[in-house]
């Protein structure tokens, strides 16, 4: 086993532990940069949050992660 598959393995093992805290963080990120911009940028920040989210998502490939009723 290589390093990358290594290396894939347990970020997906983190993903599927740790999915719902780390969706939470990319909100509580985008909140902060949509506060610290005051609005100006929130269309942009929202669809960076969401695009970030989607990728957690895919990560293991079971699109499982992200908590069902989670605000994007």
């Amino acid at each position: 086993m290589s390093f990358l598959d290594k290396a894939k393995a347990k970020l997906t093992q983190a993903v599927d532990d740790h999915g719902d805290k780390i969706a939470q963080g990319i909100d509580r990120a985008g909140a902060i940069a949509n506060d610290k911009t005051g609005g100006k940028h929130a269309d942009k920040i929202d669809k960076a949050a969401g695009k970030a989210r989607d990728a957690l998502d895919q990560l293991d490939g079971k699109n499982d992660d992200i908590p069902p009723g989670s605000a994007r």
